[in-house]
Parts: C-alpha cells; structure tokens; sequence
C-alpha cells in the first residue's frame, strides 16, 4: 500500500523535533562549566637603554638616517597598549644612548642591574631594549654573568619608530611575550628580532640595513608567531644559572684589544694595542684565524711578555677556529676562539681575565665551554 501524502515528511519532522527537545533537555540537566579563573600575569621589567628602538627620524622616509636614543622607555610602553594583555610591565632608563657608546663600566653597570631584578621574586622576566650596534656584545655579556634562569630577552630595532614600516613596536613585543614565557626558562639570554628568538651567545648582526640583519649561524632557538613561542632547538653551552661567571662578582673588565686581519698587516698596530693596557689581543684573522708569517714574530714577542693571545676568525658566517691547524697554537701559547666572532671572543676574554691567576689552558677550556 502507498503511504499517504506528505506522510513521510511529517513523521521525519517530528523526529528531528524530538531529537532536539531531548538534546535541549540533556544540555539543561548539564550542570555548567565554570570559566577557567585566570591567574595574575607574569611581571616583566623593561631596562632601556636607548639604540634606534628609542630613535626618531625627520621623516617617515628617515629609517637609515635619524638620531638614536632619542624617545624615554615610558613613551615606548605607552605606545604599546597591547602589553597589557601580556603581562604586568614596567620601565626603567637605565641609559639614553647609542649603543657604540657603550664601555665596559656600562656593561658591568647594566649586569648589576639585571642581575639585581631577576633576584626579585616578584620579577619572571626581564626585556634590555639595546642598540644594533653592540647588541650582540651586551646579550653575550649578560649570558656569561648573570646567575638566573628567569628569561633575559635583548631587543632592538633596525628602523626608528618615526619610519615606515618601523620594525620596533613588534620586536619589543614579542620580546615581553617572550621574557613573559615560562618557556624561556633556562634557555640563557635571548635575543628577539624579526620573529625570531636567537640566543644571545651567538646572535650576531649580519646587514645594517634590514630589519633581518640578527641571526646565527646555527640558526634561530624558535619564533614568536602572534604571540605566541615556537621552539626548534636549545643552546648546548654553558650559560646564565649555570656559569663560573657572577656579575655580583665584578667591578671592572680588564682590557681587551681586536686587531683586524688583513692582507698587508701592520705588526706595530699589536704593540700599540700592548702599550695601551690590553692584557690581551684577539687576532681577528682571515679564514681559520690566519696570522701573516711576518706578524708570528710579534705576537710571540707579546705572549712572552705576558699579554694573551686569541686567534679568531673575521669568517661573518659560522668563522671556526681549529687549534693547531693554522699556527702552532700549543708551541706558541696562544688561544682559539672557537666559533665565536672577534667581538664576542673580546667579551669572553675579558670576562675570564676577571679570574684569579687565568692561564692559557684555562682560557681555552673556557673558549670551549661557553
């Protein structure tokens, strides 16, 4: 027998009816989910001192030309309202000034003041808005003295914020999002630009003109995407709650000359740098550290006067310094950088000569640990 018209329809409406009657029934008897309580957000305090972060231009066209240092940490933050659904931040001008300008009082200056921050229970993290220029120097220096694994984040900016497309908003950004992260414990300095994290022993600054100029050549520890942290890799050396170094421990750095390797070098430019106080000299030489035969004969001459000697490597990308492949490096007392670049071999020996009775071979363990 034929149904009847229409039949076929009513009897699914009404199932479709009493599916949802249940289904309203079912969602009433659930007792309601309570909304998760948010804890308080993380406390992170930004130490300024100045670089092209804090910069201004004539010009929105000005992003190579304009006076660094120029704009105060509270006009920065309260040009970022977003940070406040990051965490709890607060300034501090720790300094107002380009970062060439940086000395080595203002390094041990700055190290104290971190130092004394990430000591504050109520602080988690730390955000050092820094210059371009000695960024990479600083976020190494702070990654062999200060005694923590509360996150340390270093950030810069390569455009002023006057300038199009300026990249310093973003950057100071993601570096509260990361110095706000727990999981940027323990992973030692950090530096943020571009989207990337980068560890602050071997960012280095690669072009000076583009807002991808930081990079390492072992490649980025992760991203900050949207605010959020990506992770790929960890640092292997020694660092930060984990170093022999105590920034509470150092007054003054020794001083540390470079001398930069060429073709046609002048041996006299080492002595000047000698007489001039440096205990020691970082020889930043072509490929794995070359040393011209006719510059052996002076630095020999200073090493057995006293002063120590660092063969590093003017290489921008990855220059690896192998010990006893170019010179005679265990004949002639002398020290290999490793993979660090000159400028960073200057900070780490300076930091070693900060321990009583440094010896060469104590210097070369350290070159290989951190």
């Amino acid at each position: 027998m034929r149904p009847l018209p229409g039949l076929a329809h009513r009897l699914a409406t009404a199932a479709a009816g009493l599916v949802l009657w249940a289904g309203a029934g079912l969602a009433a008897a659930q007792p309601a989910t309570p909304a998760p309580v948010a804890g308080p957000k993380p406390v992170v305090v930004v130490v300024a001192t100045g670089g092209t972060i804090a910069g201004a231009g004539a010009s929105a066209l000005n992003s190579a030309t304009y006076q660094a240092a120029k704009v105060p940490v509270d006009k920065l933050l309260a040009g970022l309202p977003e940070l406040a659904e990051v965490a709890t931040v607060r300034g501090e001008q720790a300094f107002q000034i380009a970062s060439e300008s940086f000395t080595n009082d203002k390094l041990v200056a700055l190290g104290k003041r971190v130092s004394a921050l990430v000591k504050d229970p109520s602080v988690d993290g730390v955000v050092v808005t820094h210059g371009t220029d000695t960024l990479e120097e600083t976020s190494f220096f702070l990654n062999l003295v200060v005694r923590t694994d509360k996150p340390i984040v270093v950030v810069g900016s390569m455009r002023p914020g006057s300038a199009m497309s300026a990249d310093g908003a973003l950057n100071l950004y993601d570096a509260v999002v990361l110095a706000a992260s727990p999981t940027a414990r323990g992973q030692g300095v950090l530096v943020a630009m571009n989207d990337d994290i980068l560890s602050g022993r071997d960012a280095s600054k690669r072009v000076n003109i583009k807002t991808s100029a930081f990079s390492s050549p072992w490649g980025p520890l992760g991203m900050i995407v949207e605010g959020k942290t990506y992770w790929f890799r960890s640092l292997a050396k020694r660092h930060t709650a984990n170093s022999e170094f105590d920034i509470d421990r150092i007054d003054a750095l020794p001083e540390v000359a470079i001398v930069y390797g060429s073709g046609a070098m002048n041996p006299s430019l080492y002595e000047a740098a000698a007489k001039a106080g440096a205990k020691a000299i970082v020889h930043a030489g072509t490929g794995n550290g070359s040393v011209a035969n006719y510059v052996v004969p002076t630095l020999r001459a200073l090493r057995a006067a006293g002063t120590l000697v660092v063969r590093s490597s003017r290489v921008g990308e990855g220059g690896f310094v192998l010990r006893n492949a170019e010179q005679p490096d265990d004949q002639y007392d002398w020290v290999v950088a490793h993979d660090l670049n000159p400028q960073k071999a200057k900070i780490l020996t300076a930091v070693a000569l900060t321990l009583p009775g440094l010896t060469t071979a104590e210097l070369q363990r350290i070159f290989w640990t951190y």
